[in-house]
């Protein structure tokens, strides 16, 4: 990482840090695009703008390597007004698809040109530049206004509102290098968690930090922000955790260098570090007296407004210490608002509970109605009241609604593990706390959802391109899973279902660590697959998490001698981690296609997690669009299939071998696909010592010149077999084409008889009805036609065709081509007859392999192009006499 600065004088941006990475021409080159960008920013504490810049590249790569087809070069500058990121693709010459310069460039429907539009939608300046060797699309996003140096205070307390400290109050200063070791361990830091200095400094944090199962940075992630707040623990030496509540400021010496200022303390004194917000203007008047102080107004310290997972988190920490609480959690109401979600708890199990999902009414084994505050004094004694808490060891517990203009936002909740510890008077005080913070929330929750949205849309529109990119069914089947993995869920599994009699199959499992797709591809395959239900939506599915909580339990009572195993395993860890991987929570998505189930589509987290609403209808739209490609894959597959096996009883079997005569033929295609067009050939016996062959080629190309070749090329063999000479065979072949009507076509056709002779030397008897002539290459290296132009058939009733006589002579050469050969095109340029004269010319020699092979590579090398047109190649050599 580089740094720049430039003259302040020229009021240009100072560029201090870069970043920059190439990706390829692939699809899976856009989410990896999207994770360098979003790493990148996150890296550099601008979490406000990642959700943009994101989207922006995600577009702009897209262009890049799927649709201008070339590697993309992706470059962040972060400066000191914002970041600027620019992507550059190898193709100058494309054009940039706008319209107009108007608002209306593109239109959001449009293949083309969407990333440009979203270019001029959220970034401040945005704009193209081009280059001999490339072309950049470049966007700059500026950061949010944020007042520094701001200081604030709190109001005179009286001493029994104060936060409650131990009597040694103990500030753990540590001090962290840019590579994450410890360099500086204070006496705090000795007396609370147990470590000598020499035991610590020069190791990663990370070895004795313990942190959160709870969604957001992580600790290495954390370290490199320019000031990160928050809880998580330290592991002392006696082995047990210290919860504690930290500080880190990111700071730089003198020479630049950079390192993490991380001061603690234990966790209930979190007060001391917990920076306040400024209390609301009051306009000089004082609160009320005798009214407590409400501890949100003094240490709410939310973030900013948009960071919603951060805003949770500080809220519910705040309304635990506000009531002496052991845990408090918050939920969030869904689009619906007929569940709440679980965003943001403490002093729980944070990654069992997180999107967790509970009705809003009260009901039989339900939580009870959130939209009235509630509090219940022991919840031994109404087992179920809040399955939330279950298993918590929480006994008391006080709720009230957030709502804004009357409607049901969420939930705020604070509980103890003693019973009877909250009343009425606990509830108003936590009703005024959730009232003050349920707009903010709302605002910061809408916020996310328009975030949320709008990825989800940049998602949808790069799933669709790079499923409607294949039409092989193996590749839709791996797009579905990497397009899933690790976006939306950690691991995934599809089952495909290939009728209704049959059961579903495990086609295809992918996790984000590619070290367990193994057991867990052995895990699933241990289990009865999903039921192919059509009913829209995800459903949960159990079989995977109770397999593997079954395997664990078992590794562990084999570690513990407690039952003995019949054949060896992979060892406790393998089977614990595999359980760790899927023992969270796991939901099938029926792919339904032609209101036909043609598989599931398998979603799961690891222990204990949850997933949310958001993500579940995500994935809904990605399966119906996914069970599409599928379909159309396995459509394409039956079709191709059939077509080839049409196609090839079309094509003659393995050549003979001809006594004294070398024989090659090289056949090409036109078309995707295709193994039979409108050219053919065939070399067959006749009868003892006489040899059958023919090239024609039938007018156009694809299944319907197909069709007139099987025709002609059966036909040909069963009218030679009966004895017909060349013309009574094509004259009678000819009227079979007319009876054809109007699928009949008209031929052009060679046909020829062949007896080698005793003397080295070949007879030929040919007939040329409307095709290129063929060529005699003697030895000497002069070339000739072999036959003369006769009418073609398909056309008239009645035809007067005659056979010409040819003697090949060793050393002789007689090439048949369609015309594929000699109407190959470069721009106004033709090969022609006398091209394909000059490329055999060169052949004297050489065996027939070698002459078919040696105008091949000539008719391929004189157009860049591929070939339009069907194209047959046969070649006949008599060898030359050995000397005696």
């Amino acid at each position: 990482m580089g740094e720049q600065i430039t003259d302040t004088r020229m009021r240009r941006p100072v560029i201090t840090a870069r970043a920059a990475a190439t990706f390829e021409p692939v699809g899976r080159s856009v989410a990896t695009a999207r994770a360098f960008v979003r790493d990148t920013l996150q890296g550099w504490g601008y979490a406000d703008i990642v959700d943009d810049a994101v989207v922006l590249t995600s577009e702009l790569v897209t262009n890049a390597v799927v649709h201008a087809g070339t590697a993309a070069d992706v470059l962040c500058l972060r400066t000191d007004g914002g970041v600027r990121i620019s992507v550059a693709d190898r193709y100058p010459e494309r054009e940039i698809p706008l319209q107009s310069t108007g608002p209306a460039m593109v239109h959001p429907d449009r293949e083309g040109g969407r990333g440009l539009l979203l270019c001029g939608a959220l970034a401040a300046r945005w704009g193209v530049e081009y280059t001999t060797a490339q072309k950049h699309v470049w966007f700059h996003l500026d950061l949010p206004e944020r007042p520094a140096g701001t200081r604030s205070a709190g109001p005179a307390l009286p001493v029994d509102a104060l936060p409650v400290t131990d009597a040694r109050v103990r500030v753990a200063v540590i001090q962290i290098d840019r590579g994450g070791c410890v360099t500086s361990w204070n006496e705090d830091s000795q007396e609370l968690f147990g470590y000598d200095p020499e035991q610590v400094v020069g190791k990663p944090l990370t070895d004795f930090a313990a942190w959160p199962h709870t969604p957001g940075t992580g600790i290495v992630e954390a370290l490199l922000l320019s000031r990160w707040e928050g809880s998580y623990g330290i592991r002392g030496a006696d082995g047990r955790v210290v919860p504690v509540y930290a500080s880190h400021l990111r700071v730089r010496d003198a020479d630049g260098e950079a390192s993490t200022v991380c001061l603690l303390v234990r966790d209930h004194e979190r007060a001391i570090l917990q920076s306040p917000q400024r209390p609301p203007a009051t306009d000089g008047v004082a609160p009320a007296e005798g009214r407590p102080a409400d501890p949100f107004e003094v240490f709410i310290g939310s973030p900013a407004p948009d960071d919603l997972d951060g805003l949770l988190q500080r809220t519910v920490e705040r309304a635990r210490d506000m009531l002496d609480g052991d845990a408090a959690y918050l939920l969030l109401a869904t689009d619906d608002e007929t569940e709440l979600e679980v965003r943001a708890s403490t002093g729980l199990p944070s990654a069992r509970q997180r999107f967790a999902r509970v009705p809003v009414e009260a009901g039989s084994g339900r939580y009870g109605s959130a939209r009235m505050p509630a509090v219940h004094e022991d919840l031994t004694a109404v087992p179920g009241a809040v399955p939330l808490l279950a298993g918590t060891g929480m006994r008391s517990v006080v709720t009230v609604p957030l709502k804004v203009e009357g409607r049901l936002t969420g939930s705020l909740g604070v509980a103890a593990e003693s019973a009877a510890r909250y009343t009425n008077e606990e509830a108003l005080r936590l009703q005024f706390a959730a009232d003050r913070i349920a707009l903010a929330v709302e605002r910061a929750r809408l916020t996310e959802l328009e975030k949320l949205r709008r990825g989800s849309l940049s998602f949808l529109v790069e799933a669709s391109d790079l499923l409607a990119g294949t039409l092989d069914r193996d590749q839709t089947l791996a797009l579905m899973a990497q397009m899933t993995v690790p976006t939306l869920a950690t691991w995934c599994a599809v089952y495909t279902v290939a009728d209704q009699a049959s059961e579903p199959e495990l086609s295809y499992v992918l996790h984000e660590d590619e070290d367990r797709i193994d057991g867990l591809k052995t895990l699933l395959m241990k289990v009865d697959p999903p039921e192919p239900v059509p009913t829209p939506g995800a459903r949960v599915w159990t079989a995977p998490s109770d397999a593997a909580h079954d395997a664990a339990l078992r590794t562990s009572l084999r570690s513990l001698g407690l039952e003995e195993s019949a054949r060896p395993s992979k060892g406790p860890g393998a089977t614990l981690a595999t359980a760790s991987a899927v023992g969270g929570e796991t939901v099938v998505l029926p792919l339904v296609a032609r209101n036909r189930v043609i598989g599931m589509l398998t979603l799961g987290k690891p222990t204990e997690e949850h997933f949310r609403q958001e993500i579940l209808e995500l994935a809904e739209d990605l399966s119906r669009r996914a069970a599409l490609a599928l379909d159309n894959a396995r459509l394409y597959s039956e079709r191709t299939a059939i077509s080839q096996s049409l196609q090839r009883s079309l094509l003659p079997p393995e050549l003979p071998d001809i006594p004294g005569v070398e024989a090659e033929v090289i056949y090409r295609a036109a078309g995707e696909g295709n193994e039979v067009g409108g050219d053919f050939y065939d070399l067959f016996p006749i009868r003892d010592g006489a040899y059958g062959f023919a090239i024609g080629d039938v007018c156009g190309t694809g299944p319907e010149a197909a069709a007139v070749t099987g025709l002609a090329r059966h036909a040909l063999r069963l009218l030679a077999r009966e004895g017909f000479g060349g013309p009574a065979v094509l004259e009678r072949l000819n009227a079979a084409i007319l009876d054809e009507g109007a699928r009949s076509r008209f031929l052009t056709l060679l046909y020829g008889e062949l007896w080698p002779q005793s003397d080295g030397s070949a007879l030929l008897k040919v007939v040329c009805a409307g095709h290129p002539l063929p060529l005699r290459l003697r030895q000497d290296g002069t070339v000739e036609p072999a036959a003369e132009p006769q009418p073609l058939l398909g056309v008239m009733d009645d035809l007067e065709l005659y056979e010409q006589t040819v003697t090949l002579d060793p050393g002789d050469v007689l090439l048949c081509v369609t015309d594929g050969v000699t109407e190959r095109r470069e721009g106004t340029r033709m090969l022609g007859d006398d091209g394909l004269t000059d490329v055999l010319t060169t052949c004297t020699g050489l065996t027939a392999g070698a002459v078919a092979a040696r105008v091949l590579r000539a008719v391929e090398r004189f157009a860049a192009e591929p070939a339009s047109d069907d194209m047959a190649i046969l070649a006949l050599r008599v060898p030359e006499v050995p000397a005696a």
